[in-house]
């Protein structure tokens, strides 16, 4: 009896233990827990392609590669710059916050791609096209005005749709060389889109992306009805010209927004994504089933934790990455991880000036972080992480403040502040949307190393900050900052670096690196 019961007990331990393993394997939720907003994807062959929003950022409209729909890489941008203008330029003392181009739409067809965005910024439509995304070139065309929300539909019947709107979605046939919507062909898609989740107001359905199954079209909107949550509504017809019948497919932890992918072994999943709080807007992927007809999404409405899927894998290096500034021959001179806040004045950077540093200069004079110019930027990751880096000040004039900051509205810093023939270590904290400093101390040193830690576990949403003389030992310095997802910015939180004057020009200063982990300091 007790070999029996030793035999049981050992079957048994091996069986859970093989159980943890096989979890240990399986992709979670979020699969990326980072600001990838808005997402479209596209599959071609046995890879996937996603493109997402970072508005006012330069490059602009992030494409990313993955081959099991969990582990993602950025592998361009549809733009350098959207649009050589004064709010896009920070010149216009304003800027473009929240805005400049909004969610795209990624399609494959005959061999080439194609990637449409907008922008309230120009009040235009975008369509990029290239035939190598992951090199280019691209292919621009644009025009008025900004269709909100779209998407662009390639029909077997060889037309091309632009769907568009809130609530009340309109569709419009597009020309041949898709540079513009046919005139009169203007047509009413849905009335009220938003009528399965309610009509008492919230937002109205929008968000359009259409696909085309089994000789069915299937239309993806979110909505968020008063009082309610985000919620995805999808409608379905036998004709694109209707009639539709429409109901709410998921509600569950707010997770909304995207469409359907189809994996080569005949799986769905819905792609969308969460609202999660100084982070962003994060990714999640939810299973689908036929029934009916329909696409039924969750495991008995609800958003999985697990996913039957490959273990997603570190952030980094392919959504952001340390960066040592060594470029090697025909390297480009920034990775895809960097955006800059709005577009650059490229005179005034460098990654060539002195080797193995990335130089920022300043060339005018500015009043605050927010409106300043070629601030360098990289996304901050959940649950915690951390970015640090090394900065020689040699360089800078009498006003000049640089260093690493947290960017959103109620952003923080920590950086050198030059002032009257000296220097000090400075850390500024915007948490009540009026910049405060919170600590200063004299620096007798060239060289100073900054870092930022971002906890955004169960949505704490704060952010510590510490300097140190030798890269080693590091001090706390000032408060901690309190982030918020806020208008109107409309972006997670990202690292940057930073330099600007405010009494003189000429000035500049060294970054020698930027080294962020997927970890905080234990405290």
């Amino acid at each position: 009896m007790r070999k029996q019961y030793l035999v049981f007990t050992l079957f048994m331990l091996g069986f859970c233990t093989a159980y943890v393993a096989t979890k240990a394997q399986q992709a979670t939720n979020p699969i990326i827990y980072a600001d990838v907003p808005d997402m479209s994807m596209v599959r071609v062959g046995n890879t996937y392609y996603m493109s997402s929003t970072t508005m006012h950022m330069s490059p602009g409209v992030p494409i990313m590669k993955s081959t099991d729909l969990v582990n993602w890489k950025l592998i361009n941008y549809a733009y350098d710059t959207l649009a050589n203008m004064d709010a896009l330029n920070l010149t216009d003392g304003k800027g473009t916050y929240g805005r400049g181009s909004w969610a795209s739409c990624i399609r494959y067809h005959k061999g080439t791609f194609y990637v449409s965005t907008f922008a309230q910024t120009t009040g235009k439509t975008y369509i990029y096209s290239t035939k190598n995304i992951e090199k280019g070139p691209w292919k621009t065309v644009s025009f008025k005005p900004s269709y909100h929300d779209h998407s662009i539909f390639f029909d077997d019947n060889g037309k091309v749709y632009l769907i568009t709107g809130a609530g009340k979605l309109l569709f419009y046939e597009m020309n041949d060389e898709l540079s513009d919507v046919k005139p009169g062909s203007e047509r009413i898609l849905i009335e009220n889109a938003s009528t399965p989740s309610g009509t008492g107001g919230g937002l109205p359905a929008e968000g359009s992306q259409l696909f085309k199954v089994n000789s069915k079209y299937y239309l993806f909107n979110i909505s968020w009805p008063r009082g309610g949550m985000r919620s995805v509504i999808i409608h379905r017809s036998d004709n694109i010209n209707g009639p539709w019948e429409g109901r709410v497919a998921l509600q569950d932890k707010g997770v909304a927004q995207g469409g359907i992918i189809d994996m080569p072994d005949g799986k769905w999943y819905a792609y969308l994504f969460r609202d999660n709080g100084s982070v962003g807007r994060i990714p999640y992927l939810v299973p689908v089933k036929w029934e009916d007809g329909w696409p039924v999404l969750g495991d008995n409405g609800k958003v999985p934790q697990s996913l039957d899927l490959p273990a997603n894998k570190s952030l980094l290096p392919g959504i952001v990455a340390s960066d040592e500034f060594n470029r090697k021959k025909n390297e480009p001179a920034l990775p895809l991880v960097w955006q800059w806040n709005h577009n650059p004045d490229n005179s005034l950077w460098s990654v060539t000036e002195r080797k193995g540093f990335l130089r920022l200069k300043t060339g005018r004079l500015d009043t605050s972080f927010l409106l300043s110019r070629n601030s360098l930027t990289q996304r901050t990751i959940g649950p915690v992480c951390s970015g640090i880096i090394s900065l020689d000040v040699s360089g800078m004039k009498d006003g000049d403040f640089a260093g690493l900051g947290l960017l959103q509205k109620q952003y923080g810093l920590l950086g050198v502040k030059a002032e009257g023939g000296s220097k000090s270590i400075v850390m500024i904290n915007a948490s009540t949307s009026k910049p405060a400093e919170a600590a200063n101390i004299p620096l007798a040193q060239n060289t100073v190393y900054f870092k930022a830690e971002c906890n955004f576990t169960e949505r704490k949403d704060v952010a510590d900050f510490f300097y140190s003389l030798d890269g080693k030992n590091w001090q706390p310095v000032g408060t901690q900052l309190k982030m918020a997802y806020t208008i109107p910015q409309f972006i997670g939180y990202r690292f940057a670096l930073f330099n600007y004057a405010t009494r003189n020009t000429g000035g500049f200063a060294d970054f020698d690196y930027f080294r962020i982990s997927e970890n905080i300091s234990t405290k």
